[in-house]
C-alpha cells in the first residue's frame, strides 16, 4: 500500500515546509524551496522489537580494510570498515574523483574488487583518468548510470568490496516523483543504497556536491545517514589539498591529511608544515605563523593580514580560512583594548594553502598579523604564536601546547608567543616560550 505526500524542501539545507516559501526559513537562501511528491509505503501490521540487556549484546570487532592510500586511511581512522557508508564532499575540481579512482585502483591491485558507478562521466572518461594516474586493474569495475535501480543491480551482481557512487546528486529512483538532486531523491537513493550494503561487508562511498557556502548539499539528509563524513578543502588553483574527517563513528574526528595535486594524481605530503611555509616571506609585514593541532598531528600555518586605508564609509572585512565571527572578535578587541583605529581601514585576512582553521587558538597569530600590517613592521622570523584571546583582552592557553612547541622547534623556530598559563613542564628544548597575560 502506497501513500502520496507533497512537501516543500530546500535544496540547499534540506529543511522542509508545509507550504511554498520564497526564502528558506533555516538557511535564508532565496529560490531554493521546491515542491516534491513522496511515494512512501504504509505498513499494515506492526511487528515486535526484540530487546535485550546491553550486557548481553555481542561486542563488535572493527576489522578495517586499507585503501592503499595512507593519508586517506589516516583520516578514516585506520581504513574502511566493512558495511559502512562514507560521504566525501568538496568543491568541483578539488580532487574527489581523482582520490577515489586511485583508491579503487589500489584495492583492485591488492586482489579486491572495486565498483565505480559514475553519473557524471562515461566509463571511457573514468578510464582516461585511471590510466593517467596508474590505477588500471582487472578488479576495477566501472559503470555509467543515473538510475538507482541499475546501481543496486550492479552492486548485487558483482559483489564488490567497495562501491563508489559519483555522485549521489545524479541518481534518481523511479519510485520518487521529483528531479535528480532534489532532497527527496537524495534521501531516498541514499537510504536505498544503505539498505543494500548494510547486510554485507561492502563499503559504500558517496560523493556529495557542495553548496555556494561550502557545505555538503542536503547536510540534514546525508550527514546523519552515513557513518563517516570526509571533506576535501583547499584552493582549487593551487597544488595543496586538505582531507579532513568531520564525522567518524569508527574513529576520531578532525583528523587531517595534506595532498599535492599533480599530473599523476594526488601525492601525500609527508611534511605539511614545510610545504605550507615553503614560500613564506619572513621579512614581510602582515605575516605570522600559527602552530595548529589537526587530529593527531601538529602543523604550522601562515596567517596573513593586509590592512589598507579605506576612503569610503564602509570599510571591507574579508576573511578566508578562519571563522569570520572569530576574526571580527579579535579586531574588536584590538579596537577596544589596544587603541588600534581600524574603522578607517580595509582588513583582509587569509590562511595560506587553503586550510580551514576551526580552533580559537589562532587568535594570537591573527592579532600579530593584523598589528604587523597596520604598523608596517614584520613579525620576527623565528617566532610562532598560539593562544585564545578573550573579550577582556586576556590571552588564554590552548590544548596540546607541548606538541605545538615540538613541531615549531623541529621547523627551526626559536621563540613562541603563548599564554602565561602554559605550564613549565610543557617546555621543549630548542625553543623559548614567552608567557603573555593579555594583549
Amino acid at each position: 500500500m502506497a501513500k502520496l505526500k507533497t512537501i516543500y524542501a530546500c535544496t540547499a539545507c534540506g529543511a522542509q515546509s508545509p507550504k511554498w516559501l520564497g526564502q528558506c526559513g533555516d538557511c535564508g537562501a532565496w529560490g531554493t524551496v521546491q515542491e516534491e511528491t513522496l511515494i512512501r509505503s504504509v505498513a499494515t501490521q506492526a511487528t515486535d522489537v526484540s530487546v535485550v540487556s546491553i550486557n548481553e549484546v555481542d561486542s563488535m570487532e572493527v576489522d578495517r580494510q586499507t585503501t592503499g592510500v595512507p593519508g586517506f586511511d589516516r583520516v578514516l581512522g585506520g581504513g574502511l570498515v566493512p558495511g559502512s557508508l562514507v560521504l566525501i564532499g568538496g568543491e568541483p575540481g578539488i580532487g574527489k574523483s581523482t582520490l577515489l579512482t586511485e583508491v579503487a585502483g589500489r584495492i583492485a591491485a591488492a586482489g579486491g574488487t572495486a565498483l565505480y558507478l559514475s553519473g557524471e562521466e562515461s566509463p571511457r572518461q573514468v578510464k582516461l583518468r585511471a590510466a593517467r594516474i596508474g590505477a588500471l586493474g582487472a578488479g576495477f569495475l566501472v559503470g555509467g548510470t543515473t538510475s538507482l535501480e541499475e546501481c543496486i543491480q550492479a552492486m548485487t551482481s558483482s559483489a564488490p568490496d567497495i562501491v563508489i557512487v559519483d555522485s549521489i546528486q545524479t541518481l534518481s529512483s523511479q519510485t520518487i516523483d521529483s528531479a535528480a538532486g532534489s532532497v527527496s531523491q537524495v534521501r531516498g537513493c541514499a537510504a536505498a543504497l544503505q539498505a543494500a550494503v548494510k547486510g554485507s561487508d561492502t563499503v559504500l562511498v558517496l560523493v556529495g556536491h557542495v553548496t555556494k557556502e561550502g557545505s555538503i548539499a542536503g547536510p540534514k539528509v546525508l550527514e546523519h545517514l552515513v557513518d563517516t563524513v570526509v571533506t576535501f578543502e583547499g584552493d582549487g588553483f593551487g597544488a595543496l589539498r586538505t582531507l579532513r574527517a568531520a564525522k567518524n563513528r569508527f574513529g576520531s574526528v578532525n583528523e587531517i591529511s595534506v595532498f599535492s595535486m599533480g599530473e599523476k594524481g594526488l601525492t601525500e605530503v609527508e611534511n605539511p608544515s614545510q610545504a605550507l611555509l615553503a614560500e613564506r616571506q619572513t621579512d614581510a609585514p602582515g605575516s605570522a605563523v600559527f602552530a595548529a593541532i589537526e587530529g593527531s598531528r601538529a602543523l604550522l600555518l601562515e596567517v596573513q593580514a593586509l590592512v589598507a586605508p579605506n576612503y569610503t564609509n564602509n570599510p571591507r572585512r574579508t576573511v578566508s580560512g578562519l571563522d569570520f565571527n572569530r576574526a571580527m572578535l579579535v579586531l574588536g578587541v584590538m579596537e577596544k583594548r589596544c587603541g588600534f583605529r581600524l574603522g578607517s581601514y580595509d582588513v583582509f585576512i587569509n590562511v595560506v594553502g587553503g586550510v580551514q582553521i576551526r580552533e580559537p587558538g589562532a587568535d594570537l597569530a591573527l592579532f600579530l598579523a593584523v598589528a604587523s600590517s597596520l604598523k608596517d613592521v614584520a613579525v620576527p622570523a623565528d617566532l610562532v604564536a598560539f593562544g585564545e584571546i578573550g573579550l577582556t583582552g586576556e590571552i588564554r592557553s590552548v590544548g596540546d601546547s607541548q606538541r605545538r612547541l615540538a613541531e615549531a622547534a623541529r621547523m627551526g623556530f626559536k621563540r613562541a608567543a603563548v599564554s602565561q598559563n602554559v605550564k613549565s613542564g610543557q617546555a621543549v628544548s630548542g625553543i623559548k616560550a614567552g608567557g603573555l597575560r593579555d594583549v
